[in-house]
């Protein structure tokens, strides 16, 4: 039978779950790191606060962001790219802190990417209501490194899709602490966040922080 595929698909309590070639979801792997990984986007918000970027077209995005690392996704007017300077701040962005390094290059051998250093992490902040169209990541230099995403707070529901954006995606609910990596020949597949479901998390409170890692200069 083929599931439904409207609705959020259980993923059974193992590790990696595939959910393409090259894709997999690690269920709860950063569930023993939350709290350290909680009070460093505390940290990294103080200096680069979020923000609700304009895209090329116009649009405030749903999402509000920051970033850390060697440099951070910025969206504006001009178009997608990656800066080393803060638009808002006109400062260099928040250094990656230790413990994001060791969780993204650590969930990456375990999805079967090996010596995978990021140099750059999106910190994005859902609120109930928020969501992220389907979308590809597109704007790194090394294709060849893969995304490994990070769910903290309320559960979402994650959209995978495929290499062109008619396919239409599966959904997976993604609960606090699991992590999605995602490369080789799914590194370019749509994905996207459904509006999140209203909630409040013992921990992160009423939202969803994502932390997404990439090899992007």
């Amino acid at each position: 039978m083929h599931p439904d595929l409207f609705d959020a698909l259980p993923v059974p309590q193992l590790q990696p779950f595939r959910l393409d070639d090259g894709a997999v979801l690690l269920r709860g792997f950063a569930g023993s790191d939350d709290r350290v990984l909680l009070e460093e986007v505390e940290k990294i918000i103080a200096v680069a606060p979020l923000r609700h970027m304009i895209t090329p077209g116009g649009f405030r995005m749903s999402v509000a962001m920051s970033n850390c690392g060697q440099a951070g996704w910025v969206s504006d007017p001009g178009g997608y790219r990656y800066d080393a300077i803060d638009p808002e701040t006109g400062k260099p962005w928040p250094t990656l802190p230790a413990v994001f390094m060791e969780l993204a290059n650590r969930a990456a051998r375990s999805a079967g990417y090996e010596n995978f250093i990021p140099d750059v992490c999106l910190v994005n902040c859902y609120v109930p209501g928020t969501r992220l169209s389907l979308h590809q990541d597109k704007d790194e230099r090394d294709p060849s490194a893969p995304i490994v995403s990070v769910s903290l707070g309320l559960p979402a529901v994650f959209l995978f899709g495929g290499s062109q954006r008619s396919i239409r995606p599966m959904r997976y609910t993604l609960l606090h602490g699991d992590i999605v990596v995602w490369g080789g020949p799914a590194r370019y597949h749509f994905h996207g966040i459904a509006p999140l479901a209203e909630g409040h998390h013992a921990i992160a409170g009423r939202k969803r922080i994502n932390l997404t890692f990439r090899k992007a200069l």
